[in-house]
């Protein structure tokens, strides 16, 4: 391996990990904006501990959990706890046939370990107690998402069998989207969501925030997807730049659309997670797809936004950020869209997307349910009706992310007379 060429590719994975890190701060904005002011500061504060408890805990076990080496085509594995840098150029220029060194294959991974919580964040948002919450985080990204990323990335048994899955459309999205899904089911809607009169939108407080944490969102995920090449090869990360971007810009329109024919309005929460839907849905495929492949598939993940959420309305599930549209649903169409497009298309390959989407998204939603019911008997995991109508940053922080100014002035010329 020439040296230039391992410390380029080297670079390429650390920035990739960068941009990634990026998508947390997109994913606050976004999460922040779609709730009522008065849940602002909670929401913020518990994107702040995701990303700390995903890298310790990749750290402490998710890392050899998800990447145990030894025999090919297992369920689990375990290579120890902590970090055991390999002596010498076997960490270094010899590790991974010279694409990056040790260090960086677990800063890059340990990136993407914390984005499935930050998912089911948003979606039990403005209505879960903080310390259930924060202890669900800890069992599901240590143990639940390594064990599923183990059987395909970590040389596993879906891994041996075909399934594809480049960048995480099941792996990482719809893993977040089976956890939401499972303590939304046992949290329940937020008050006034579902009435008698049918259902209530609960608008989010800021759409301008909203729309800023998509933007960095898009931003990161040319990390998230150019990154997973695992090496800096111009060509091979080009066309995932070009695929990514293409499938976004197709998730705009295809979400714009249908939104329009559905509501007779332009919906801007609609077309935003509708640039998040053609993310997810090309990010299991990206480095497969023609520009036009990639286009398909953003439109038509664009297209499941609108009738995703309303499904989700109609079913009595509320989800204040459409986390598990985006995310669950866009991204089992992503994963199955590798089956119908691309360089692996054909029945045989579809039938790989789907055993492997069905086993990871079994082994998910029973782990966090069984979590989180057990969460929920013993601590309960929903704050009180009389938090909830007082907002979370009060009941939970004490403090307000919008705190009234004229307060102060007052308190301030009353403390000096």
């Amino acid at each position: 391996m020439n040296e230039a060429l391992f410390t380029a590719n080297n670079l390429w994975i650390m920035i990739a990990a960068v941009l990634v890190f990026v998508m947390h701060l997109g994913f606050a904005a976004l999460e922040a904006g779609f709730v009522r002011r008065k849940n602002t500061v909670n929401i913020l504060f518990k994107n702040v501990m995701i990303i700390s408890i995903g890298l310790l805990t990749y750290y402490i076990l998710g890392f050899n959990l998800m990447y145990p080496g030894g025999d090919p085509g297992g369920f689990f594995g375990f290579a120890g706890f902590g970090l055991s840098m390999p002596e010498g150029a076997a960490g270094l220029i010899e590790y991974a046939d010279g694409g990056y060194t040790y260090w960086t294959d677990f800063i890059f991974q340990a990136m993407f370990a914390a984005t499935c919580c930050t998912i089911v964040s948003g979606a039990v948002a403005e209505r879960i107690k903080l310390g259930p919450f924060l202890i669900f985080c800890v069992l599901f990204v240590s143990l639940s998402y390594p064990i599923t990323g183990m059987w395909k990335w970590g040389a596993g048994w879906l891994d041996e069998l075909g399934f594809y899955d480049f960048a995480g459309s099941t792996l990482v999205h719809a893993v977040g989207g089976f956890g939401a899904l499972a303590a939304i089911i046992l949290l329940g809607a937020r008050k006034g969501k579902f009435t008698k009169e049918g259902i209530n939108p609960i608008p989010g407080h800021n759409l301008p925030l909203a729309a800023i944490g998509v933007f960095l969102l898009w931003f990161g995920w040319f990390g998230f997807n150019g990154g997973s090449v695992l090496s800096g090869d111009a060509g091979a990360v080009s066309l995932v730049f070009v695929t990514t971007a293409l499938s976004a810009a197709a998730g705009i329109m295809g979400s714009f659309v249908t939104s329009y024919i559905l509501f007779k309005s332009h919906d801007l929460s609609m077309v935003l997670n509708g640039c998040l839907g053609g993310l997810v849905g090309i990010t299991a495929g990206a480095d497969l797809m023609s520009p036009m492949e990639a286009i398909a598939i953003g439109f038509i993940a664009g297209i499941i936004i609108p009738f995703s959420v309303v499904m989700f309305d109609r079913l009595r599930l509320d989800d204040p950020v459409g986390a598990t549209s985006v995310h669950l649903i866009c991204g089992i169409w992503g994963t199955l869209a590798v089956g119908l497009f691309g360089d692996l298309a054909g029945i045989a390959q579809i039938g790989y997307q789907i055993i492997g989407i069905a086993s990871i998204g079994a082994f998910t939603f029973t782990f966090a349910f069984i979590v989180m019911y057990v969460l929920k008997i013993t601590m309960g995991i929903r704050v009180s009706e009389e938090d909830e109508l007082k907002g979370l940053d009060i009941a939970e922080h004490e403090m307000s992310a919008y705190p009234d100014t004229n307060i102060g002035v007052e308190n301030y010329a009353m403390s000096i007379q």
